[in-house]
């Protein structure tokens, strides 16, 4: 893989379109993006007890335009353009901090489901609220499912296990964690105790067996999903972890920290790989605020797994290639707050404080043989296991990311 030296171009930026009321109830941040699995849909916490889902791609007109506000469309002519997919507006009664998507499975002939239509799949979006709740949707029809009562705080994060086995991992303000089981009607299945500060996010690896948790700590908790057990402590952070993301092959874990650095780890081992420190550009950054300019905020792997985003409060999105130290693409963005990629590469999505959603080009790559073996066999093979192969020293190193 050659890593691209193009920077990122800002492609639209979306606005809510309509005058929102400010009171103590109210907040404007965009604290989550999220896209769906399968890439047909773009959810975001457009701020003031609002998410707004939108049918992917964006328009042209709207890709074309630097920025445009964001009203509901209900138009014949955009019917006809999108079929049956519309845009919708959730009102969810409260600050949404958290989003997560997950496809629901089709029921079948003789089932009563709560989602979907016998024989049909259909995609469920989960949403974590200010005062605790979780709110699960139907996306096509915008149907509540179910409110998931337990935490005392804001629900700050969610994951869904990517298997498609409907469990939910919610973060909390509460300090905890807790495991629910959509399948069950939403039970609770599992609290996770352990962090002491708000828990700002959680993820689930690919292959389902592990999840880490960043909290208001300089350290990171590793957690077998099999046994809901802590595995390990991650710690080698100077200041509060606040993201966390797993590789596509679930051989890396990267953590982001207010400390200004990202860690790269063997979650299987707890290793250290990498750190990559976020230095200030000094066109980009104004000097005279006396906040800590590089504090991180959030940190995403691209979907083939051989790229980086991270934004910063330094104003910048960066773009860092897996096996260098330095960002290899700079985007000046100002209050950046969150940032993810499309499920299929070539977007990145970032949310702001004022409630804006920003659109990204990301280097597109050819990922090599070497590289495409290398995640297919990490995709079911640990560190553990790899190393105990009868191959060769340098092979090992290489399939267990030890190459840098």
């Amino acid at each position: 893989m050659k890593p691209s030296g193009e920077e990122p171009v800002l492609l639209a930026e979306l606005k809510p379109g309509r005058p929102q009321r400010y009171d103590w109830k109210s907040s404007c941040e965009t604290w989550s993006v999220a896209f769906s699995p399968d890439g047909a849909w773009f959810a975001w916490s457009q701020g003031h007890c609002v998410v707004k889902l939108i049918p992917w791609p964006l328009e042209e007109t709207e890709l074309s335009c630097k920025t445009s506000e964001r009203k509901s469309r209900g138009s014949k002519a955009e019917a006809r353009s999108r079929g049956v997919a519309k845009e919708k507006t959730l009102e969810c009664g409260q600050i949404v901090w958290g989003l997560a998507f997950s496809a629901w499975p089709a029921a079948e002939a003789g089932e009563t489901d709560p989602a979907c239509a016998v024989g049909l799949p259909c995609l469920i979006l989960a949403t974590g609220l200010n005062d605790g709740q979780i709110k699960v949707w139907e996306v096509q029809t915008g149907h509540l499912l179910f409110s998931l009562l337990g935490h005392q705080d804001v629900v700050r994060d969610l994951s869904f296990a990517p298997n498609g086995s409907l469990i939910l991992v919610s973060a909390s303000r509460d300090k905890t964690l807790r495991v629910w089981d959509l399948s069950r009607d939403g039970r609770q299945v599992q609290v996770l105790s352990g962090h002491v500060q708000w828990v700002y996010c959680c993820s689930i690896s690919p292959d389902c067996s592990m999840l880490c948790s960043a909290a208001g700590e300089k350290s990171a908790l590793l957690w077998s999903m099999r046994s809901y057990t802590l595995i390990r402590r991650l710690e080698g952070h100077q200041s509060s972890v606040v993201s966390c993301d797993f590789s596509p092959d679930s051989a890396l874990l990267v953590t982001a920290s207010y400390d200004a650095c990202v860690i790269m780890w063997d979650p299987y081992t707890g290793e250290q790989l990498r750190t990559l420190r976020h230095v200030p550009l000094h066109s980009a950054v104004d000097y005279s605020s006396e906040v800590h300019t590089s504090s991180l905020r959030s940190v995403c792997f691209s979907p083939e797994g051989l790229y980086l985003a991270t934004v910063a409060d330094d104003r910048l999105l960066r773009i860092w290639a897996l096996e260098l130290r330095s960002p290899v693409a700079f985007a000046p963005m100002t209050n950046g707050l969150c940032c993810m990629y499309f499920p299929h590469g070539g977007f990145i999505a970032t949310g702001t404080r004022d409630g804006h959603v920003q659109f990204w080009s990301a280097p597109r790559v050819l990922s090599s043989l070497k590289h495409l073996c290398r995640k297919a066999l990490r995709t079911f093979l640990t560190t553990y296991q790899v190393l105990a192969l009868p191959i060769p020293r340098k092979l090992k190193e290489f399939l267990t990311y030890r190459t840098f």
